[in-house]
């Protein structure tokens, strides 16, 4: 049977296709399998003496010799020079600036305090590189900052209390203190410093321990707590001293970082990542631009990533989930030279602000999986965190794991909730048109019958988890014994299982010098008890079945060991009784070495002698049954090595097994179908059930007995040409989300590398890069406690350099930079998609789908959607914009409001709502949702203005600090508002703000006054032109050619007037903006277009 390509496979064709029944369990069905293993599909005629005679022909010489050159030619980065140290700055100076007005600011002294005091009895200090702060320059505050924002920061030094009071209030959240701006200086150039030490090779990361925070900080604009925006600038610095092309810069503070944002939301080189609590724009900074629907402008689209929280009490999974879901995926296609962090920890539990759930731990996971991009070159700059102990406890968390310290078990990990699966699941529609690997969802199949997710109850904290980092004398174990050579085919020199396999390993890993970083282990052979355990059910006792399984698995332990004494002629017969196996004298002895080796290791891992390990072992297991050899394999290492961790530990340890081998581990499968305390996932080959070991055992539908349904886990690849966009996109969709909510305290991976490129039998394309960032990933798991177990792999060149890229991220060094990654093939997809949807009723954590409403309006890809309305409470904005309730946001953030859609009249009091109404279009029935906003400007019939009156002002008001509503809008004023009740397609305005603090930027009229049919002074356009109010030079907008967006980019100049509607817009404050200040330029813009003066209200 010809295996079909992966990439015609659709899903109905996958739900009719016939899948034989699976052999029984017993060898004497086992050993009647039509094919060997190793056999392929008679379209691959230069392997088909494998399925003839069980055996490979030898690569030629020229062959063996064209496949080595090609690995030499990859990145392998596997030279033993590996970057190491941690780089940190810790300057006291930072701590010479206060608020002079108000002792309980909560952006003070203390913050720094409470971490040096938790480093220092951590003993962190002395384990990290200190590098002394050093003041930014002025020209390198430039590359973000206008040099007319930063000679007046430079003022504040010589003003007094009152002077800098009176400046402060000019801006929101902010204080100033004569010391701000030197502080301010020394913080981004201490994050700079730790730029020069990363990329001139000096550290492999680093973290700065800073103060003011900075990520709120704009062009020209102190914001939140902010004078100059540390990473921004950082980024900036990076590309233009170190040529670096491509920066991520990840933002995990609890309030969105609006700064960095609108700094790089027209920049492809800088992808900007923000994880915050948004509450439907009701929380700081209260702006559309914080959602998930802004994208990012011109170039720049897809490069600006939003997950709002829209509730408070988010917790490790949810973060965990942003990450694999969006963030990973992202970041890999992107493949930054450079990750920043913006390192908020006011998302922690206890936090006054963020009032969230997220702890320590979860913070050590965020910064374990950053690690592994931009080949480890990680920096993380403090922003926000105002609980002085959990801020301390988040900064130490975070410096453990980039000291390589292994990250601590989540208490209570859990699955996402349901209001942080629908704000991912926004984010992902917002930007599947930019991204490759988002663009072909996951869970695309029909619904099942999924019980509907119920709201979770009211929020309760959890009990602080006091944080264990483990001493250990060592870091990477290693076993291997040369006597497990002495098992080979008597009858065939080239079976593809042979000796050199792991002599070819251990020859590499010391020419790497990575043995001698290793300890060491002594191999042992397995007892007989041990051997038994695998087929033991329960602690306390065995049914009736289960008993003569012990028996039957007793006889075959003597049964193989008999074969010692055998002659040549009585050793073939006797492999012959099995399916895919050959016998050898050494046999037994090797076979039970190899089991005993990994009991060996898993003693190693479990009494802290070393935290992971490697074995280097022969025979392979994972084929073995509980009663027969099978497969090249004999007895089940890794199912043997899962039961003896759980009787040494005394309870029955949850153990992740991941199979990633090419062919599927039916043994192990098998061995613990019915065990919920072990949870199997295996990525193999089934082509369809022709691919061995045959039939459907290895299909995705294979999920495991009671009580152990839901703990077998397949991943069927239907094909061959799976590389590592496939696997990586199985372990952020699948493979990591289910494993975090299962929570494993040991993983055991059975370790085949027969999917690596250049494999005679896989037939896939993954490279030893791919397989260290899968084993990185990992190794976030069971408090870093893994242990890798050869199984298959039959290229010794491939073999050696995966198994030499996995020991080395095992012992800490940062996953090679993977090469440009093309989307996961759809094959794969439709894959992962059977397993999802399989599992989807066990795991909650695969439960993220498209939202139910399909019609959410990418606001900053320029598409506004046309669609029916839905009815809505004029008082209620709140409702109106949760994604779960169907009813979607139809203004969203910079794009819609910086487009000129009509806004009410000004002068209109606040509680006046603008509509805008849009006659449908009939012609676009049946066809796409989307049209461009410039179709949208010219379809738009009439501006109808609704005297409704709001309803009354129901929000809870947050904590009035220092500054914290300086001159801040109502926030209703900032929802969206409209009526649903009508046959036509409606678009709501919205009210803008009252005032804002770039106010002071507009300047006198010009003594020519205002021509509102001038145009544009670039292009000459007399569409949608807007005029500068600093400078009254007259552009044209972003739907024409966005000159006035340049003008802005050029000067900062804030606030522009629109000749379409005499609409304000300003730019940093990203809305509308009506003010007593306005009112003189608006009216003479109305007159000279209207002829007559504006209305005024009554």
């Amino acid at each position: 049977m010809t295996s079909t390509g992966q990439d015609s496979t659709t899903n109905r064709q996958r739900r009719s296709r016939h899948n034989p029944h699976s052999p029984s369990h017993n060898s004497s069905v086992i050993s009647k399998r039509g094919v060997k293993k190793g056999a392929v599909p008679r379209s691959s005629p230069s392997l088909a003496e494998v399925k003839k005679k069980g055996r490979m022909k030898k690569l030629s010489q020229a062959a063996e010799q064209d496949l080595i050159m090609g690995l030499q030619e990859l990145d392998l980065n596997l030279e033993p020079k590996a970057l190491s140290g941690t780089g940190l700055v810790f300057e006291e100076q930072l701590n010479e600036f206060h608020c002079l007005w108000d002792d309980s600011f909560p952006e003070c002294p203390e913050r720094l305090h409470a971490i040096k005091e938790q480093l220092t009895q951590e003993g962190l200090l002395d384990r990290c590189i200190s590098f002394q702060a050093r003041s930014a320059k002025k020209e390198e505050l430039m590359l973000v900052h206008s040099l007319e924002y930063i000679d007046l920061m430079e003022t504040t030094q010589y003003m007094n209390e009152a002077e800098l009071r009176i400046l402060a209030n000019t801006y929101d959240s902010v204080y100033l203190h004569p010391n701000s701006y030197t502080c301010a200086c020394l913080a981004s150039g201490s994050v700079l410093r730790l730029v020069d030490a990363v990329l001139g090779a000096k550290v492999r990361n680093g973290m700065a321990v800073i103060r003011p925070p900075g990520h709120h900080a704009q062009h020209n604009l102190m914001d939140g707590y902010c004078m100059f925006n540390h990473v921004a600038v950082a980024a900036r610095y990076a590309q233009q001293k170190h040529d670096i092309q491509r920066v991520l810069i990840v933002d995990w503070d609890v309030h969105h970082g609006q700064g960095t944002q609108f700094t790089f939301d027209q920049d492809p080189s800088v992808l900007y990542f923000s994880i915050h609590r948004y509450e439907h724009g009701q929380f700081w900074p209260h702006l559309k631009a914080s959602n998930w629907s802004a994208t990012g402008f011109g170039r720049g689209q897809g490069y600006n990533i939003n997950v709002p929280w829209n509730q408070v009490g988010m917790r490790d999974a949810d973060y965990i989930a942003a990450f694999l879901r969006i963030l990973l995926p992202v970041a890999l296609e992107f493949q930054p030279q450079l990750v920043l962090v913006a390192a908020g920890y006011d998302a922690l539990q206890g936090d006054p602000k963020g009032k969230m759930a997220a702890t320590p731990a979860g913070f050590a996971q965020l910064t374990h999986m950053l690690m592994g991009l931009a080949g480890g070159k990680l920096i993380l700059s403090l922003e926000g965190g105002y609980n002085y102990r959990s801020l301390a406890e988040g900064v130490s968390a975070s410096l453990h794991t980039l000291l390589g310290d292994p990250c601590p078990m989540l208490e209570s990990p859990g699955a996402p909730c349901l209001s942080a699966r629908t704000s991912i699941s926004c984010t992902l529609v917002a930007l599947k048109p930019f991204w490759e690997v988002l663009m072909q969802s996951a869970e695309t199949l029909e619904e099942d019958c999924v019980e509907k997710d119920k709201e979770e109850g009211p929020w309760e904290p959890p009990v602080p988890q006091i944080m264990a980092w483990p001493m250990l004398c060592a870091r990477t174990g290693l076993i291997y014994d040369r006597r497990m050579m002495n098992h080979y085919n008597l009858w065939d020199n080239h079976h593809p299982e042979m000796p050199q396999r792991i002599s070819r390993i251990m020859c590499h890993l010391e020419g790497l010098g990575l043995t001698e970083r290793c300890l060491t282990l002594p191999a042992r052979p397995a007892t007989d008890a041990e051997l038994l355990t695998c087929h033991r059910w329960g602690w306390n006792h065995l049914t009736a079945h289960q008993c003569s399984s012990h028996a039957s698995s007793a006889e075959y332990i003597a049964r193989l060991r008999a074969t010692e004494n055998m002659k040549t002629r009585e050793l073939h017969r006797e492999g012959a009784n099995f399916d895919s196996i050959y016998i050898c004298p050494s046999t037994f002895t090797c076979a039970q070495l190899a089991t005993g080796a990994v009991c060996r290791l898993v003693e190693a891992v479990l009494a802290g002698e070393v935290l992971n390990g490697t074995a280097v072992v022969r025979p392979p297991g994972h084929h073995a049954e509980w009663d027969a050899a099978c497969g090249f394999c004999f007895f089940n290492s890794v199912a043997v090595a899962a039961r003896h961790a759980q009787a040494i530990s005394g309870h029955a340890l949850r153990i992740l097994i991941v199979d990633w081998d090419i062919h599927h581990g039916n043994g192990t499968q098998h061995i613990f179908e019915d065990d919920p305390s072990v949870l199997y996932m295996s990525l193999h080959r089934y082509d369809h059930g022709t691919f061995f070991p045959m039939g459907n055992e290895g299909a995705s539908s294979q999920i495991g007995q009671a009580p152990g349904v839901g703990f077998t886990v397949n991943v069927a690849w239907n094909g061959p040409r799976m590389g590592d966009p496939d696997y990586l996109a199985a372990w952020h969709r699948l493979v990591l989300p289910i494993a975090y909510e299962f929570n494993p305290e040991l993983v055991l991976v059975s370790a085949g590398f027969d999917a690596a490129q250049g494999d005679p039998l896989g037939g896939c394309q993954v490279s030893p890069e791919g397989y260290a960032h899968l084993t990185h990933l990992l190794m976030g798991l069971a408090n870093g406690r893994i242990i890798l177990i050869l199984e298959g792999g039959y290229n010794l060149t491939s073999i050696s350099e995966s198994m030499a890229a996995c020991t080395r991220t095992l012992l800490g060094d940062p996953p090679p930079l993977l090469g440009p990654l093309r989307p996961p093939l759809s094959g794969a997809l439709a894959s992962i998609s059977e397993t999802v949807h399989v599992h989807r009723r066990y795991w909650r954590s695969l439960r993220i789908r498209k939202v139910e409403d399909k019609e959410e309006e990418p606001s900053n890809s320029g598409l506004v959607t046309k669609k029916e309305p839905q009815p809505a409470n004029p008082g209620s904005a709140k409702g109106m914009a949760r994604p779960e309730e169907n009813i979607l946001e139809a203004g969203m953030g910079k794009a819609t409001s910086a487009s000129p859609v009509e806004e009410s009249i000004p002068g209109q009091a606040k509680s006046e709502i603008a509509t805008v109404e849009l006659a449908k279009d009939k012609s676009l029935e049946g066809t796409t949702p989307y049209i461009f906003p410039r179709n949208l400007i010219e379809s738009l019939r009439t501006l109808e203005l609704s005297n409704k009156t709001q309803a009354p002002d129901s929000q809870t008001p947050e904590e009035k600090l220092l500054g914290e509503a300086a001159g801040g809008q109502d926030l209703d004023d900032s929802k969206l508002m409209g009526f649903g009740d009508t046959d036509e397609a409606t678009f709501y305005a919205v009210t803008p703000l009252p005032w804002c603090p770039h106010l002071t930027a507009v300047c006198p009229i010009p003594a020519a006054g205002l021509d509102v049919t001038q145009p544009c002074q670039d292009c000459g356009s007399l569409q949608e032109n807007w005029v500068c109010l600093s400078c009254y030079q007259v552009c044209c907008g972003r739907y024409i050619n966005a000159h006035m967006i340049q003008h802005h980019e050029d000067l900062g100049h804030p606030l522009v007037l629109s000749f379409v509607d005499l609409s304000t817009w300003c730019y940093h404050c990203q809305a509308y903006v009506h003010h007593q200040a306005l009112l003189d330029v608006k009216n003479l813009a109305h007159q000279n277009k209207f002829g007559e003066d504006m209305p005024r209200p009554h």
